[in-house]
């Protein structure tokens, strides 16, 4: 079993997806341990982080950094797979363009 933690920023693309919950990061954690222990994740884009596809709604992919010697998971993103993603991952993709540095820097 993994210790989850979630960032604010995971809380807040999870509160745009999820209506309704009072405690997003509380949630999270619960869909993500659930997911973890079922095998229900695979590589992300880059080998730095690896994603945990929700068991509830499939379409939701939590985007987590694996800590393997602490055993831990930070979530630090979410996005949707389909058509009708109300947080696609096109998002995700925009924020982490922000956070690359330019060759100019």
């Amino acid at each position: 079993m993994a210790l989850v933690a979630v960032t604010d920023h995971a809380a807040d693309r999870f509160r745009q997806r999820v209506r309704g919950t009072l405690e997003p990061k509380a949630e999270i954690v619960k869909r993500v341990s659930h997911a973890w222990e079922a095998g229900n994740h695979r590589p992300g884009r880059d080998r730095a982080t690896v994603d945990v596809v929700d068991l509830r709604d499939r379409s939701l992919i939590y985007v987590c950094r694996h800590d393997v010697p602490r055993g831990e998971l930070v979530v630090i993103t979410l996005w949707e797979e389909g058509e009708d993603a109300r947080v696609p991952r096109r998002f995700t993709d925009a924020v982490e363009a922000r956070r690359r540095p330019s060759l100019d820097d």
